[in-house]
């Protein structure tokens, strides 16, 4: 039961914070060519990619767990 709650709230934080981060947003992004020079993260977006790959590494973690108990 605990684990399907892990799983729930792991994919939900997962999404948000990936439409959160607003790096390549712009129209041409989504046809591979982006107007912006590649910089490096810094501050707050720094933190919602370290949080966004945690939020992932758990989710995935958990149906892991969960294929092994079975």
């Amino acid at each position: 039961m605990i684990l399907e709650w892990v799983m729930i709230i792991s994919a939900a934080l997962t999404i948000l914070l990936i439409l959160l981060q607003a790096r390549g947003a712009t129209l041409g992004a989504g046809f591979g060519s982006s107007g912006e020079l590649f910089t490096s993260r810094r501050g707050i977006e720094k933190n919602l990619y370290d949080t966004t790959i945690v939020t992932t590494v758990i989710f995935v973690l958990s149906i892991v767990v969960s294929l092994i108990i079975g």
